[in-house]
Formats: C-alpha cells, structure tokens, sequence
C-alpha cells in the first residue's frame, strides 16, 4: 500500500503559524493506520510554532510559489521579514521525504503559502489575500510529479482505503477463523 502525504496541521499537529492545528478526523486515521506522512514544511524550514503569518510578495504580479523557486519573488512575513530561505528550504526537506517514501500523492492545507493548492496566501508588504497558485512546497512538489488532491479527490481516496482495509482485514479474519477450526478438529 502507498503512502500519502499530508498537512500535519490537517493532522491534529499543532504546528499551524498560530499553533493551532485544523484536524481532518480522516487525514488523522490514515495517519494512526500508518497510510499518511504528516509534515509542516514551515517547521523543517526552521520556522518555529508559533510565528509570523506569512505571504508571497506579489505586488502588481500574480506571483505564486513557482515563482519563489525560480527567485522571481520572495515570501515576507507580518513584520517584513524575508522568510524565503525558510520555505524553500522546508519545502527541499518535504521532498526528501517523498523520495525516501516513494510517495506519489499529498493533500495539503489549502490557502497556505507552502502547502496551498490552487490558491494561496499573496499579497504586498503591507496586506495579504488569495491569489491564484500554489504555495511554495506543492509548486516543488509538483515539478516532481506528486499529484496533489482536492478536497474531494481526498474523499475519494479516504474511502477506497477504508475499503480495501476492510476487505483485507476480513479476508486475514476469514483466515485465521478458518485455520483456528482445523487446529480444534
């Protein structure tokens, strides 16, 4: 069975940018039953829990995170401080991890400026807003081929997970009632 990656956030960690966590009941079994890596690229950028909201600078420019990784921009946080270095090179760490794994899919924490999806966290240096792209950590990831999953493309992989565990654990089940009869005959 293949791994996924995921927000550790999603994942009860409580590793957010205020500390807090967005617990996904589901994100949270499929790491209990060892099927989801949990990661926050922030913190294996070297960014502590808690810290300053972050933002890619996008002035006039639609600037997303494919755009940090090619040095077009830069991510600042409230205070101004450039914290580039820190998701890239927390994003660099998340794709260790993803080789070491062979891991081909992630579902990561929407709007966020590392693990967004589609939309993330932009804006000038005095206020942010969405904008169209994706944080700094999926752009890395998808340069190298992990799919990442919608809400609802989650959903479905959730749910064919639960049933192959299902139909595993009631085949090893059917198994061992099968071999318990022979050994009491």
């Amino acid at each position: 069975m293949s791994k996924i990656l995921v927000s550790a956030c999603l994942a009860g960690i409580k590793c957010n940018y205020r500390g807090r966590s967005r617990t996904n009941k589901k994100v949270l079994e499929l790491v209990e039953r060892n099927i989801a890596i949990p990661v926050c690229p922030e913190v294996l950028g070297g960014l502590p829990i808690p810290r300053k909201a972050a933002w890619i600078l996008s002035k006039n420019e639609n600037y997303n995170g494919d755009d940090v990784l090619d040095k077009k921009t830069i991510v600042i946080d409230e205070s101004g401080k450039d914290v580039t270095e820190n998701f890239i090179n927390g994003a660099y760490e998340v794709l260790e991890i993803v080789k070491q794994y062979d891991i081909k899919l992630a579902y990561l924490n929407q709007y966020s400026p590392s693990c967004g999806h589609g939309r993330t966290l932009g804006g000038d240096e005095c206020c942010r807003k969405y904008i169209r792209g994706d944080g700094v950590t999926t752009a890395l990831l998808k340069r190298n081929e992990v799919r990442i999953l919608t809400k609802d493309e989650f959903e479905k992989f959730y749910d064919q997970e639960m049933c192959y565990l299902k139909r595993t654990s009631k085949k090893l089940e059917d198994f061992f009632n099968s071999y318990k009869n022979k050994l009491t005959r």
